[in-house]
């Protein structure tokens, strides 16, 4: 018996096989989980193709967290798959790469920051709330954050992005407590992701990950990562909200 036996677990913002959020649903089917999967836009046909490669099919339904007519609706498609949530995955994140990344900076106008925030932050928020309909008996909402307390190379915007989206899951932590919902989040190393491949220069970041990192690091595995988000989303860590969990092998944690 897995650890996510008989959940029923939402995994947002799946587009290719190479991404944490579908590592993260493989992971949980393995373990147990009925898993429904959403995307949106042009993406929705990739997302939809790629899931056939999870163990067990997923249902895919299409969730845009900048709409929220789609949010509002959110409920009812789940609902025509699963009688409810137990756990909720945030793989969720923009940024514009040509402006807000890359080392744009300062120059990077407001409407692109605004989106990039309103995708990578606020949504976090926005997915819980649509959700919590769904989630009458708690449960777990999990995010991916690559960590926001020092400034990297070519991370820019999205570096102050991820840095709401920390803050954010510490206020939805303290609102939500009460109803039996943990909320948490994964910070994890860099990975050979397609978000990743569009930030100009990150390079820079992982070039030296794996020597400096005590336990090494592989780029291209995101099994440690989607390890962490499914044993976040089970019973093991009930006591657990408001927190970040690093799975980069140690890295945070060297001063040199």
């Amino acid at each position: 018996m897995g650890i996510l036996e008989g959940k029923r677990i939402l995994v947002a913002g799946v587009t290719m096989d190479s991404s944490i959020g579908f590592a993260a649903a493989r992971v949980a089917q393995e373990e147990g989980a009925t898993v429904v999967v959403s995307n949106f836009g042009r993406a929705l046909g990739i997302t939809r193709r790629i899931v056939n490669r999870l163990p067990q099919p997923a249902p895919v339904i299409e969730l845009d967290v900048t709409d929220e007519e789609h949010l509002a609706r959110l409920p009812e498609l789940l609902g025509e798959h699963v009688d409810g949530l137990d756990g909720v995955v945030h793989s969720i994140a923009y940024g514009n790469p040509e402006t807000v990344l890359g080392g744009h900076f300062l120059t990077a106008p407001w409407a692109d920051v605004a989106q990039a925030v309103q995708v990578s932050a606020y949504s976090l928020a926005g997915l819980t709330n649509a959700c919590l309909p769904m989630m009458t008996s708690g449960g777990s909402v999990v995010g991916l954050t690559f960590d926001a307390t020092v400034a990297w190379p070519a991370y820019d915007w999205m570096g102050v992005a991820k840095a709401g989206l920390e803050s954010c899951s510490r206020y939805l932590a303290r609102d939500l407590g009460s109803q039996g919902i943990r909320v948490n989040l994964v910070a994890a190393g860099p990975l050979k992701t397609l978000a990743a491949k569009a930030i100009p220069g990150f390079d820079e970041i992982e070039s030296n990950w794996a020597s400096r990192a005590p336990l090494g690091w592989d780029n291209n595995d995101q099994t440690p990562t989607a390890k962490a988000v499914v044993a976040l989303l089970s019973d093991f860590f009930p006591a657990t909200t408001g927190e970040i969990i690093h799975v980069d092998g140690g890295y945070h944690s060297m001063g040199a």
